[in-house]
């Protein structure tokens, strides 16, 4: 905290002439980081950078919009609008070019999964867009998009693709889809490996940060893969009868 009192005070001294500046300030100001949270502010630096005409700002505007979308998604520093969110997510995201916002193209695909704005078709379009652009959070919805037809034809191949390379790369709920695929066509002691690999570390926020996946989706992960886990353990399918340890998995 004592390094960002000190970044926030050289931040200040040189906003006016440094773009770079602003932005870290209102990414500061927004999230409360060496200073008291003023999502306000930080939205203020957010939009200067965003509407500014200066050719120095130009590489930060996808970031900016990012931060803007996120900001009125929540509600956080200006009034909530879904609407405008998206508005400001496909500027950052900017038909998918991997120079843009990745994040942003990711969370679009997670915007029409989900939101009042759902759109199967469009939610696989923009994870396809962050998966080509390296996006570990789209890579695992890519995945189960796949696996259940959702926005696109079922491609049980292509699926397992997806979630098998995302898994690997750490992403928890594609590692709890495949639990779940594995045991449903009862490769039970395939589905015991990888479910014990996956409730290894609970620390959820841990590893949605290591990870940069969504908390939800990382707690998605680890419950799919306790409840095939513990019912593995309990009829004895593809691993040791052990009901006590079935019973801890369950309470996951």
């Amino acid at each position: 905290q004592g390094l960002y009192k000190e970044a926030l005070i050289q931040f200040e001294k040189i906003k006016d002439t440094d773009f770079q500046a602003m932005y870290q300030l209102g990414v500061m100001h927004y999230d409360g980081l060496g200073t008291t949270e003023d999502p306000e502010r930080g939205v203020e630096y957010m939009k200067k950078i965003l509407y500014s005409d200066s050719p120095k700002a130009r590489h930060l505007k996808f970031a900016a919009a990012y931060n803007l979308g996120r900001a009125y998604y929540e509600g956080c520093g200006v009034k909530q609008s879904t609407t405008e969110a998206e508005r400001l997510w496909l500027i950052a995201a900017d038909h998918g070019n991997p120079k843009a916002s990745v994040k942003a193209q990711s969370t679009l695909g997670m915007l029409y999964s989900v939101s009042v704005l759902k759109d199967l078709k469009k939610a696989f379009f923009w994870h396809s867009e962050a998966c080509g652009n390296g996006n570990l959070e789209s890579q695992g919805a890519l995945g189960v998009m796949y696996l259940y037809g959702q926005g696109i034809c079922q491609n049980t191949k292509a699926a397992l693709e997806c979630l098998r390379e995302a898994a690997k790369r750490g992403n928890i709920y594609a590692q709890g889809h495949l639990v779940e695929y594995y045991y449903n066509r009862k490769f039970y002691s395939t589905a015991v490996a990888v479910a014990k690999r996956t409730t290894e570390n609970d620390d959820i926020d841990m590893l949605a940060k290591v990870t940069d996946c969504l908390p939800t989706y990382v707690a998605k992960g680890i419950a799919m893969a306790a409840f095939y886990l513990a019912r593995c353990l309990q009829l004895g399918l593809g691993t040791q009868q052990d009901q006590a340890s079935a019973k801890k998995y369950y309470s996951k």
